[in-house]
């Protein structure tokens, strides 16, 4: 059942069929397969020339790489097998077990002859391992209704926890300070922000580790480090000490949100993954948004400490109850697994998975950390989108940071109520989620079809079809910051300059959605590295600029403070509409090669 792999496409769907396709595919089919495939990887997390259950996309270099590691496989394999019956004086063994199911069929050759003969290394030799049919318990597609909904279940409270643990902390701010005996504004931010910095950190090692290994060791090593941290700030000694322990519990808290897409992505279909992929992203919408209101209350009863300890209880019970009961479920990895455990079994040495794409440990470092530099070095919507989304994205965790101190002072706010001022921007975001939802594919779809029927050139859905809500997003910003200033400054009823932030929350989830979608489309095999240029630069500009707002409101006011806000993003305006106009021809000026 050989075939011959595409250059730009490789392997197979869950169930068996080769991806590479035949010659009476039809060109729909081999677009649709395509697309899976990207649309698979981006769910992980990860490029398309990495594998997942679905298959992978190799360019040519990734293509010759392939055959390359097979190659060197089987030579190795040889000379192994040469010393061994040198050694021994014995004949060299005439068969050779076949890596696949199923007994061999008359007239098939032996490993070593396929290994001579197929020198190409195409993937459905009968060296190559897959699952057992389209119906293998093993494969996590397969897997009952229980277990994935037990998996699932695990990955979506840990994408709540972490992010509620980013804000959780911020209504104790004052009582931290107070007990340190600090009263500087810079720390009184940067203890809250610093969280975010980890953020951006932890990625860098964790998804190529998670690569490698698997999912369920690095959910281990996040749990593990989350709660040793969240120790180590319930019982910090110092301010300074405080900050460097939020820090490392923002890089191991960034583990269910590097692998938890991909997660769901190993053991649910496209087609059905809506619901699952809903409870994920939720957690990151709704923790950092309960996080202040439970703990307003927690710190006003039991003081800042204890919103630590409630972390370290949170996360402990989830830490012993996935050692206990959660299982790898990505595909390559399950695999080789299946790979090793039939090399001993048989003695053949040339057995390889077929998803084993030739990448080193040290290859999947290089590609994780260098190849988006390159990305945000050569292609200038990359950073064009980093930075406008790193500035809303600022403004958010800017909010957060100042948020009990505007609240407390100006209207008399409680420890145990200023985290009721968070709901505001957790009811915009939200409502800014239901508009995106309802809007965005429904807008690029009949662009696509009025593009076609009025005869423009390279008609279809373009990635600039994504932006529609940008302009709207950014329009909103500064509406919402005008009004939560003003309102806040001449003291007018609470409930004002919450709304003003719920216009800021709509707006922020608009710019963000569509930057998102816009980096998915425009890099598609490249796409989960362009996502991680935009969550680097944008974590570090959530982690530092808020650090001028405290200063900022102390010598401007509320009123002229945030309306400086709004300026600079009036200002950036122009950049969401230029992007809408121009940004086909930058994609395709600037396209990226040999990443």
């Amino acid at each position: 059942m050989a075939s011959n792999a595409a250059s730009t496409a490789g392997t197979a769907d869950h169930n068996g069929n080769g991806g590479g396709g035949d010659s009476s595919s039809s060109d729909n089919d081999a677009t649709a397969q395509l697309e899976r495939k990207i649309s698979q990887a981006v769910d992980e997390g990860h490029d398309a020339d990495i594998p997942s259950n679905a298959g992978y996309v190799l360019d040519e270099r990734g293509e010759r790489r392939r055959r390359q590691s097979i190659a060197s496989r089987r030579k190795s394999a040889k000379k192994r097998r040469s010393s061994t019956d040198l050694e021994k004086g014995e004949k060299r063994r005439t068969t050779s077990t076949r890596g696949r199911e199923g007994p061999r069929e008359e007239g098939e050759k032996d490993g070593d002859e396929e290994a001579e003969d197929q020198s190409s290394g195409t993937e459905d030799d009968a060296n190559a391992v897959w699952w057992d049919g389209p119906d293998d318990p093993a494969n996590p597609y397969n897997w009952p209704g229980w277990k994935k909904g037990l998996n699932i279940g695990f990955v979506s409270a840990m994408t709540f926890v972490s992010p509620l643990a980013s804000s959780i902390f911020a209504p104790g701010v004052p009582q931290v300070m107070a007990e340190f005996g600090s009263d500087s504004l810079t720390l009184a931010s940067f203890v809250v922000s610093v969280y975010v910095l980890g953020f951006a950190a932890g990625p860098l090692l964790l998804a190529p580790l998670s690569e490698i290994y698997g999912r369920v060791p690095i959910y281990h090593i996040g749990n593990v480090g989350f709660v040793a941290f969240n120790i180590g700030c319930a019982l910090a000694p110092s301010l300074n000490g405080l900050i460097v322990f939020r820090f490392f519990c923002g890089v191991f808290g960034s583990a269910p949100l590097t692998n938890g897409g991909g997660t769901i992505a190993d053991m649910v279909e496209q087609s059905k993954r809506g619901a699952a992929m809903a409870g994920f992203t939720i957690g990151p919408l709704l923790g950092p948004i309960i996080g202040p209101v439970a703990g307003g209350f927690l710190a006003d009863a039991e003081g800042w400490r204890w919103t630590f300890w409630l972390l370290v209880i949170a996360g402990g019970v989830l830490a012993v109850s996935m050692a206990l009961f959660m299982r790898e479920s990505y595909a390559p990895v399950l695999l080789e697994r299946k790979t090793a455990r039939l090399r001993k079994e048989t003695g053949n040495e040339l057995l390889h998975s077929r998803l084993d794409v030739g990448l080193s440990p040290g290859d999947y470092f290089r590609r994780g950390i260098v190849r988006p530099i390159k990305m945000f070095v050569y292609s200038p919507i990359v950073p064009i989108m980093a930075f406008y989304m790193s500035i809303v994205y600022a403004y958010l965790y800017l909010l957060f940071t100042t948020f009990t101190d505007v609240f407390e002072r100006t209207y008399g706010f409680t420890t145990s109520t200023v985290g009721l001022s968070y709901l505001g921007l957790g009811v915009g975001s939200f409502v800014g989620l239901i508009i995106f939802s309802l809007t965005s594919d429904r807008y690029v779809r009949s662009k696509a079809a009025a593009d076609e029927k009025a005869g423009i050139k390279a008609a279809g859905m373009k990635p600039e079809h994504r932006l529609l809500h940008l302009p709207l997003g950014a329009i909103l910003l500064p509406v919402g910051l005008f009004i939560y200033g003003w309102t806040a400054e001449y003291k007018i009823h609470w409930i004002v300059p919450i709304i003003g932030t719920g216009i800021v929350g709509i707006g922020n989830l608009m710019v963000f959605m569509g930057v998102q979608l816009y980096l998915v489309d425009a890099f598609t095999i490249y796409a989960a590295s362009a996502l991680a240029t935009n969550t680097v630069v944008r974590s570090i500009f959530g982690a530092v600029l808020p650090l001028a707002g405290l200063p900022m409101y102390r010598a401007l006011g509320l009123g002229w403070g945030n309306s400086l806000l709004g300026f600079i993003a009036i200002a950036l305006l122009p950049v969401a509409f230029l992007l809408m106009k121009y940004g086909e021809y930058l994609r395709k000026r600037f396209e990226i090669k040999d990443l």
